[in-house]
């Protein structure tokens, strides 16, 4: 593990108790929701509060167990062997409880971010719609105000939790401000007949958790229910803005978990596996694959702890925007290619469900998608750097100097 030297004792206990609930498990919950018999696991839930592992960033007032970042990654990386239904579920906790925690009111932190912790109060984000996806501002959803309700109508699609979240954080523009940056508002919605699943999605992979398309028609939502309250109307891009950070580095953290379950599966089958005489691993072609996914891994693991740290220490938003669109890309790109290279060393029989790299396949295809897809993050990467690069005067030696035509500068022509 590339960040071993890096763990505290802290971390090394946390990471027992995260694979000690992660072993805990029933097998027959990952078949039954892959098989989509099961559509949203509360029970999952229910244990991970009871063992105190969810919400683990939060103030132990409301029951979290006050850990830094680099703690949740640990955390992440364990549950992420279970696969990207119940991971997502576990992350939800830390994304929506983000919001409610740095945007939230204490009534609504005593209300909500609570019991989540708790594993009683499953949670949900309506933010993609029908009609846009990256594009956030393009969103749709109306809240009209008479009083002290807003309305809210629209529709939010790729919803996990659609099905059995008791709480959705909703996305909605509020009528009579023209600007949708300020229009935009985030509102804390609870479950309730008007709010409608209108399709549940048959999905490739990530099966179980409910996935589905909500639709809103004048569902009524209190004042008091915008997130941070009346004051807070509008702060939807800030809300947005932050909770990219939780949305990103949870499947980033996950997202090493998986491609680490799938090589070690691999690594297992071609010590045991044998042709021509003698352990497959013994061939380049395979243990090359190995080698390749370890060094991946290791690097994905040490970038998001980096990432992790710079979250922890505050500071430069640019740059910690940067870091986590690098983690989010290179941990999920990563997670991707080691799965392929371990049904690659598995051969045929990894294409079947004998070994679980097929179910792990479907997953992570997911991870390249959601939460803005790479090429988002790749968009985000370079304007980041470019905005800083372009201020900052060189540093060091100016190597372009070092070039022997360096004094032609009638060659360097920059415009047209």
């Amino acid at each position: 593990m590339s960040i071993q030297a890096m763990l505290s004792n802290d971390d090394l206990e946390l990471r027992a108790k995260m694979q000690q609930f992660v072993a805990s498990i029933p097998r027959q919950l990952l078949l039954d929701m892959d098989a989509d018999k099961l559509r949203y696991p509360q029970e999952f839930l229910e244990q991970a509060g009871r063992q105190g592992v969810l919400g683990l960033r939060f103030d132990p007032k409301y029951g979290g167990s006050g850990l830094p970042w680099t703690a949740e990654m640990v955390a992440l990386e364990e549950v992420g062997v279970l696969g990207t239904a119940l991971g997502c579920l576990y992350s939800l906790v830390s994304i929506i409880g983000e919001a409610i925690d740095k945007f939230g009111t204490e009534t609504q932190k005593e209300k909500y971010l609570k019991p989540m912790i708790a594993g009683t109060l499953g949670v949900a984000e309506g933010l993609t719609e029908p009609r846009g996806g990256s594009d956030f501002f393009a969103a749709s959803t109306r809240a009209r105000r008479e009083g002290d309700t807003f309305y809210l109508t629209g529709q939010k699609r790729f919803v996990v939790g659609a099905e059995g979240a008791d709480l959705f954080l909703i996305y909605g523009k509020v009528e009579g401000i023209a600007d949708p940056k300020k229009a935009m508002t985030a509102f804390l919605v609870e479950r309730s007949p008007e709010i409608k699943v209108a399709h549940s999605y048959g999905l490739m992979g990530t099966r179980g958790g409910g996935t589905g398309r909500i639709v809103f028609k004048n569902v009524p939502v209190p004042v008091e229910n915008v997130l941070g309250g009346e004051a807070a109307i509008g702060n939807g891009t800030a809300v947005f803005n932050q909770m990219m950070i939780p949305e990103r580095m949870t499947s980033a953290g996950a997202a090493v978990g998986m491609g680490r379950t799938g090589i070690e599966i691999a690594a297992r089958y071609a010590d045991r596996r044998r042709a021509f005489g003698k352990k497959i691993r013994q061939f380049e072609a395979v243990s090359f694959k190995i080698a390749d996914s370890l060094t991946l891994l290791d690097a994905a693991r040490a970038l998001n702890y980096v990432t992790a740290q710079a979250i922890e220490a505050g500071g430069n938003a640019g740059k910690i925007r940067r870091l986590v669109s690098e983690s989010k890309k290179f941990a999920t790109e990563t997670a991707w290619e080691v799965i392929n290279h371990a049904m690659q060393v598995l051969g045929g029989i990894g294409y079947t469900n004998i070994f679980p790299v097929e179910k792990l396949l479907r997953d992570v295809r997911l991870i390249t998608i959601w939460t803005g897809t790479n090429e988002i993050m790749d968009l985000v990467i370079q304007h980041e750097f470019y905005r800083e690069f372009t201020k900052t005067p060189p540093r060091g030696r100016n190597v372009e100097a070092d070039a022997a035509g360096a004094e032609f500068e009638e060659e360097k022509e920059y415009n047209e």
